[in-house]
C-alpha cells in the first residue's frame, strides 16, 4: 500500500482522512456555521480576525490605479489623417523638416 492510500499518512487535506482520530482540532469553532449575514456572524469574524495583519493602501496608489483603467478604457487614437498628410507632403515634396527641432531630440535621446 503506498503512503498516498495509506489513511494513517494523509493530512486533514484529503477528504478520506480520518482528523477524527488524529486529535486533530479545527481552528474555526463550530460557530462558523452561522448565518450568512447575521449580526453574530460579524462579529464572530471581526473577533476571529482581530489579530491578522491589516493592510493600508496608499491613496497615491489609488490614485494610481484609477489613472490606470481611464487609460486603458480611452480607444487608441486614430492618426491615419495625420500619416496620409505627411506622405502626400513627402511626394509633393513640400514637406519641411525642423532642423532645430530634430537635433534637440537627438541631444535629448544621448543625455
Amino acid at each position: 500500500m503506498s503512503a498516498i492510500e495509506n489513511n494513517s499518512t494523509r493530512s486533514s487535506f484529503f477528504p478520506k482522512s480520518d482528523v477524527k482520530s488524529k486529535n486533530i482540532k479545527s481552528p474555526v469553532p463550530s460557530e462558523i456555521n452561522l448565518k450568512r449575514n447575521d449580526p453574530s456572524r460579524k462579529a464572530f469574524l471581526d473577533k476571529f480576525s482581530e489579530k491578522d495583519a491589516k493592510v493600508d493602501i496608499p491613496e497615491g496608489i489609488k490614485d494610481f490605479s484609477r489613472i490606470k483603467k481611464l487609460v486603458d478604457s480611452t480607444p487608441e487614437p486614430n492618426n491615419m489623417d495625420k500619416i496620409a498628410q505627411l506622405k502626400n507632403a513627402i511626394k509633393s515634396g513640400t514637406y519641411e523638416v525642423n532642423y532645430d527641432g530634430l537635433a534637440d531630440k537627438l541631444l535629448a535621446s544621448e543625455f
